[in-house]
């Protein structure tokens, strides 16, 4: 199992003698750190409306599956095996629970729909102000959808729409929620260290305007006076970002 230290080693000896109760915990006491790890990194790029407790309570249960599964005579680190449970545990569970909800995922369609009619109608790129006025809507709350449903789509990275073509656009496809396999839950785990790899690559207004709007959770107008650029040209920025990141993944 690796190079580990004497407690350590200790611990996973007398769990493999006995495999009670007490020593399970005593595992899982010792390495929830790698719990608290996964629940702080994953919940940094998921709604607020997301509770942490929930996604400790799914890294829980990948840290006991780990330990139960893994074998410790093998040359490989038990915190690496038990990260890869631990955030597939929690992305499988995020996508059972489906924590974007039914009216949201409307919105996400219905703005989508805005999207492709202004657009031809105008010719043009459309702010989130013109889809807001368009359905009806506060500018805010289509800022919100669009920020879930790129979380929500981000759980199903790899999946694509019809013939194959992801969606340009503010709105993109939500595919159908389907289980995941252990191997298929590692290919996400990469698919979302890739994303912060292709990040990385874009232009500096590019990464600027989704840290500012991700991270910061500021809107597209806030934005657009920090940097001096109108709303529009903000969410255009936003918009060639998004493809681009979708183009790398293709």
């Amino acid at each position: 199992m690796g190079k580990v230290g004497i407690e350590e080693r200790s611990i996973w000896n007398e769990w493999i003698q006995n495999k009670n109760e007490d020593n399970t915990n005593q595992l899982i006491d010792h390495y929830m750190y790698l719990v608290q790890y996964h629940v702080q990194r994953i919940a940094s790029n998921l709604p607020k409306s997301v509770q942490k407790e929930d996604l400790r309570s799914l890294g829980l249960f990948g840290l006991y599956d780990a330990i139960l599964k893994f074998d410790p005579n093998r040359d490989l680190k038990f915190d690496t095996y038990a990260s890869f449970r631990i955030k597939g545990a929690i992305i499988d569970g995020l996508r059972k629970e489906d924590w974007l909800p039914r009216s949201a995922r409307e919105k996400v369609k219905k703005i989508d729909f805005a999207v492709e009619a202004l657009e031809q109608q105008l010719q043009r790129e459309v702010s989130a102000e013109e889809i807001a006025a368009h359905l009806k809507m506060k500018k805010e709350e289509v800022e919100e959808v669009i920020k879930d449903s790129f979380f929500s789509n981000l759980l199903s990275m790899e999946d694509k729409g019809a013939n194959d073509e992801y969606k340009e656009g503010i709105g993109y496809h939500i595919p159908d929620e389907k289980e995941l396999t252990p191997e298929e839950n590692v290919l996400k785990q990469e698919k979302l260290h890739q994303l912060s790899q292709h990040i990385q690559k874009l232009n500096e207004n590019e990464q600027l305007v989704l840290s500012l709007f991700y991270d910061k959770e500021l809107t597209f107008t806030e934005i657009g006076k920090a940097l001096g650029l109108t709303t529009s040209r903000i969410s255009q920025i936003h918009k060639q970002a998004i493809f681009k990141i979708r183009q790398m993944f293709s």
